[in-house]
């Protein structure tokens, strides 16, 4: 009688010392686990063996987007039931280590391998980036290559996923009844009015995407924009979105390192869920950059995910599964850690709003449209490139819903020598 699951069952409770939250179906079709929850799918032996040989996130990771393992059901149920049973036990290889010490877990861990054999080590999948010691250090050739891996996946593929608006950062919801592309107009107008924008005015778009808050600002706002991605698909596409628009007397959308722009002063610079990239050794100089770069009362527009802060600050790794597939040497910092270093390059920050509610919503949207077009997704990038974005998308809203990770925009302006910064006395009115 087929008996996989269950065996899985007994050494997962065993070897992580919980009750297993989640049905389990194995590669022989049996079923073991609490009847009605959402299933995981353990379609091979070659799952049991890549968890063996990087236990933990990576490991998951992997099996995940090898199609190895998979989950039937609701996966944002699934998700949140597994947080608890495993990411957010904070277990890491020393801890597996000293739990080996002990005779039940090493029997245990035996007979895991007995049933993941023949025990060699599968391959990683082809999605996965390849960690190169630069990566972190976020020197202009580490940068291009982190923004290729994650943005040049095909600009079809991202029509599916963000839909018309092709804006990829977390949207402004006047309610949870409104579109998508309202959201994402509303967010776009929002930072307008935030940075005052005027006829005549110049703006810099730090981390451009596919060019929509430049067309904004241009057809909106009457002002000259130029914008600076590190991709060469989303420069492509941007730029015939403005030639469409009638917009390339007032638009140049460049393929530029924001340390490479030197035409300023600029009047105002959008930074849209780009700093994320830019990391905690080089933040301080990417202040410093955008500070030269603008006029005497110009506003930056700094929009960012940030993390809860640490009691150890020291201790803070980046997600495995994020760094090998998603976001290659990304970091998130704490918004105080993010404050205080556009004080030190000499910003006068004055406000901050966090809209962390409104990235779960919008990524919820963005799996859905994933899930609509399932099958069209995987044609036009791969079927793991498909499953690594259902899978970071659904878990970073379930992380934005509980306040694991947070969204902020941050209103900073550079002042005069004489400390005037140009702005209203009454809080929250831009111009």
């Amino acid at each position: 009688m087929p008996d996989a699951a269950r065996r899985l069952k007994s050494l997962a409770e065993q070897l992580l010392g919980a009750p297993l939250p989640v049905r389990i179906r194995a590669w022989d079709g049996s079923e073991a686990g609490p009847p009605g929850a959402p299933t995981l799918v353990v379609r091979n032996r070659r799952a049991l063996r890549r968890l063996m040989w990087k236990p933990g996130e990576l490991g998951l990771a992997r099996a995940w987007v090898a199609g190895d393992l998979d989950v039937e059901g609701d996966l944002y149920a699934a998700l949140d039931r597994l947080a608890g049973f495993i990411w957010q036990r904070e277990e890491d290889a020393r801890t597996l280590r000293e739990s080996l010490r002990d005779p039940e877990f090493r029997s245990a861990a035996r007979s895991l391998i007995g049933l993941a054999a023949p025990f060699l080590p599968p391959p990683p999948p082809q999605e996965e980036m390849r960690r190169r010691g630069t990566l972190h250090l976020h020197t202009k050739g580490s940068d291009r290559q982190a923004i290729s891996h994650h943005y040049d996946v095909g600009n079809d593929f991202y029509e599916l996923v963000l839909g018309p608006s092709m804006v990829y950062s977390c949207a402004y919801w006047e309610s949870e009844d409104s579109t998508l592309e309202s959201a994402q107009r509303d967010k776009l107008e929002l930072i307008s009015r935030k940075l005052d924008l005027k006829p005549g005015m110049r703006l810099l778009d730090v981390g451009c995407g596919w060019g929509s808050m430049a067309i904004h600002a241009a057809r909106e706002h009457g002002v000259t924009v130029v914008g600076v991605t590190l991709s060469r698909e989303q420069a492509a596409y941007g730029r015939k979105r403005i030639a469409e628009e009638g917009l390339t007397d007032r638009i140049e959308i460049r393929v530029q390192d924001y340390r490479d722009v030197r035409d300023g002063p600029y009047d105002a610079i959008s930074s849209i869920g780009m700093a994320e990239h830019v990391g905690a050794e080089r933040y301080l100089e990417y202040a410093h950059d955008l500070h030269a770069l603008l006029k005497p009362g110009g506003r930056l527009l700094n929009h960012q995910i940030a993390r809860r802060p640490q009691a150890d600050e020291s201790s803070y790794t980046v997600d495995d599964f994020i760094d090998a597939y998603v976001f290659p040497g990304g970091e998130l910092a704490p918004v105080g850690s993010t404050v205080g270093l556009l004080e030190r390059a000499g910003f006068e920050v004055r406000d901050v709003e966090a809209i962390r509610e409104h990235y779960a919503l919008t990524l919820r949207r963005w799996v859905a449209n994933l899930e609509a077009h399932w099958k069209e997704g995987q044609r036009l990038t791969s079927p793991g490139r498909a499953r690594i974005w259902r899978l970071y998308m659904a878990a970073s809203a379930l992380a934005f819903e509980h306040n694991h990770i947070g969204v902020n925009q941050v209103l900073a302006v550079k002042t005069s020598e004489v400390g005037a910064s140009g702005m209203p006395l009454r809080a929250r009115d831009w111009s």
